[in-house]
């Protein structure tokens, strides 16, 4: 028995001496561990740098990008030039994109308007060979005007600067005058109304048939919609626009309802004048 127990502590002692040539790391699962976080982490930090941004289908039409420019947040950063310069008369300030508030533009209204010097610049709208255009805010009773000016490079549209100034008085005031006392002055419009005035809309026995007719004073009073007030929207697109123009087309195009009205106006002995109207909303 005695023999047999000091076997066993002789095999153990043994064994015990052979182990000593096999060093083990008892940090060893930790530092795994630790190699394993710090290799995700780097993995991580790949995964968050920042691309160049690419073309988009919308790219190709200018009313197609803008929409989608004001409605998805991380695009608009991606399309925005920052630092953004931002003018405000002779002062400019350079907008960091951590400073950045997402700008919906005129995406909140159920409608924007355009403005045009004659009928022929409004076939401009569908053109996709446009590389500048500038969207614009036209603030009717502080006479302001901020204009957003993009560039299209590389197939994409970018926002390069942003403009905010003083309408002058030889940059459209004598119309944007005229209209802002034309829709809060019912007074004032009457007296600045062609009677008869030109009247088109969709023929009401014939949905893809357009009618041509006249309004008389009461008529239109009758049919009136309700005009834009407070402030204008503009996307030019290479549009004339010009300060002197004697003739001014404001178009108002709903957003998603199938809304459509023109006014057209024209400026005889001095006095600006709605000649035509049309209608042919959906």
């Amino acid at each position: 028995m005695k023999k047999l127990l000091l076997g066993s502590l002789l095999l153990f002692f043994l064994l015990s001496c052979g182990n000593k040539k096999t060093k083990i790391d008892p940090f060893a699962t930790i530092t795994e561990m630790v190699d394993s976080v710090h290799h995700k982490a780097d993995t991580l930090q790949q995964a968050e740098v920042k691309e160049e941004p690419k073309p988009i289908e919308a790219d190709e039409l200018f009313d197609d990008f803008i929409f989608n420019y004001a409605s998805d947040d991380a695009l608009q950063r991606q399309r925005t030039l920052f630092p953004l310069p931002y003018y405000k008369g002779d002062t400019v300030v350079k907008i960091e994109e951590k400073y950045w508030k997402h700008d919906h533009l005129f995406t909140q209204q159920n409608y924007y308007t355009l403005l045009f010097d004659d009928e022929e610049d409004m076939e401009v709208v569908g053109d996709t060979t446009l590389k500048s255009v500038q969207v614009e805010w036209i603030y009717l009773k502080t006479h302001m005007a901020k204009k957003y000016y993009f560039e299209r490079k590389n197939g994409m549209w970018m926002l390069e600067a942003i403009n905010l100034r003083k309408i002058e008085t030889d940059e459209n005031e004598d119309f944007v005058g005229f209209y802002t006392r034309f829709v809060t002055d019912s007074v004032y419009q009457d007296r600045h109304i062609y009677n008869p005035m030109q009247f088109v809309t969709i023929d009401p026995d014939d949905d893809f048939s357009i009618l041509e007719t006249t309004l008389d004073k009461n008529q239109w009073y009758a049919f009136r919609p309700m005009m834009p007030t407070g402030k204008l929207s503009n996307i030019n697109y290479g549009q004339k626009n010009e300060d002197q123009s004697n003739t001014k087309i404001l178009k108002v195009n709903g957003i998603g309802n199938g809304y459509s009205n023109i006014y057209y106006f024209r400026k005889r002995g001095g006095q600006w004048e709605l000649y035509k109207y049309e209608d042919t909303s959906i």
